[in-house]
């Protein structure tokens, strides 16, 4: 049998079938794979609906505004904009679009790194937020806003920014693979670690906002209050060349990281390298996270609460549940645009602040209420 077959096969008998019926032995191979037929087209149901809805949250995100225009006149104007006066074509594509892609590409990116960050970590509080790893890619960001230094020289424009986040956010991604491997490392150890990374990170950003002139001093506010209103084209090329790179990666990978929820000697008994895994899906976390943090700033939570709500929806398999953090996360941040939109009429908050506001209850909600078996 491959690995993928037994891994499909474990995984599945083991979450997904009802203990009573395996126990009870009242269904035979043919019922078995009824019901596992009928669950996947319920999962691929969901990722289609949630899909949906955020589609519809994207046209509203960019519908609202001073200027606001219906469901119609967008999907005229992106499919036909010869056809629709200069100034609406100017506001949709120039202004609101580059924004609310800026919102679905980051919030997938955001929402796939705390999604791999918890499986390969074993640990339902990881995510690049509360782990310090996006508040490292904000401190490398600033210091080369700040301080004009780079890891990177030759690198120019934004690169120059993106690269030294990315550069910081590694250096904090290997920090905690090399702790979380030290013996009798726990999950509380770990969200121990990331929560001191986050105040040390954020100390030396305070250090540098004390140094800083007055104008790299507004850059570098724009990164600690996280907002999509500098979005533009070249910004969400890259992006997309980074998913386009890293998910394939994933895919590639779905077997071993759903493997990995089996445990390590499980997953080492399949043939998985563990350890290879774990370190590659780290540094592609890394890329997602510096590069979405280089570009609007530290949204928080985001990385945590998509993957959660994404695990509700469709279970731990990745097939279903990497696609489902993808939506779940762009969904989230997209709507949090409309809403950053709708609370001061006028004004546009910053959208970290408002899945703070979100992010904050859900985080402690989930320290309260989560079932410690259910990541052992």
């Amino acid at each position: 049998m491959t690995v993928t077959n037994t891994v499909n096969n474990t995984f599945e008998s083991r979450l997904e079938i009802p203990q009573h019926l395996v126990n009870a032995n009242e269904i035979n191979a043919n019922e078995g794979v009824r019901i596992y037929r009928r669950l996947a087209q319920r999962k691929a149901l969901l990722v289609s609906v949630v899909t949906l809805i955020l589609l519809t949250s994207f046209l509203l995100d960019i519908g609202l505004g001073p200027a606001r225009y219906s469901i119609f006149d967008i999907i005229n104007t992106l499919l036909n904009s010869d056809s629709v006066p200069v100034a609406m074509r100017a506001i949709i594509w120039d202004i609101r679009l580059p924004i609310a892609l800026m919102a679905v590409l980051a919030g997938a990116s955001l929402s796939i790194a705390g999604a791999e960050m918890q499986t390969i970590l074993n640990n339902p509080l990881a995510s690049p937020f509360t782990l310090g790893i996006s508040a490292a890619a904000g401190f490398g960001a600033s210091v080369a806003l700040v301080i004009g230094y780079s890891f990177f020289p030759w690198a120019g424009g934004i690169f120059f920014v993106s690269a030294n986040a990315f550069v910081f956010a590694i250096l904090a991604s290997l920090l905690i693979y090399a702790l979380s491997k030290m013996r009798g490392a726990s999950t509380e150890t770990m969200v121990l670690l990331g929560i001191a990374l986050v105040f040390s990170f954020n100390s030396l950003l305070s250090l540098i906002q004390y140094i800083a002139t007055e104008q790299a001093l507004q850059q570098v506010v724009f990164w600690t209050l996280g907002s999509l209103l500098k979005a533009s084209w070249p910004k969400i090329g890259i992006i997309v060349l980074v998913l386009a790179a890293i998910i394939p990666f994933f895919l590639r990978q779905v077997w071993a990281l759903t493997a990995l929820r089996l445990g390590d000697e499980k997953a080492r008994s399949m043939g998985i390298n563990v350890d290879r895994v774990r370190l590659n899906a780290l540094i592609a976390v890394s890329a997602l996270a510096s590069v979405v943090v280089a570009f609007v700033g530290t949204i928080g939570f985001v990385g945590l609460v998509g993957p959660h709500v994404a695990r509700m929806l469709v279970g731990e398999d990745h097939r279903y549940f990497l696609p489902m953090s993808a939506v779940t996360g762009a969904a989230l941040l997209s709507v949090a645009s409309i809403v950053s939109k709708s609370i001061v009429p006028g004004a546009i908050i910053p959208v970290g602040i408002i899945t703070s506001l979100v992010g904050i209850p859900f985080f402690l909600s989930l320290i309260l209420t989560r079932k410690r078996q259910s990541w052992q």
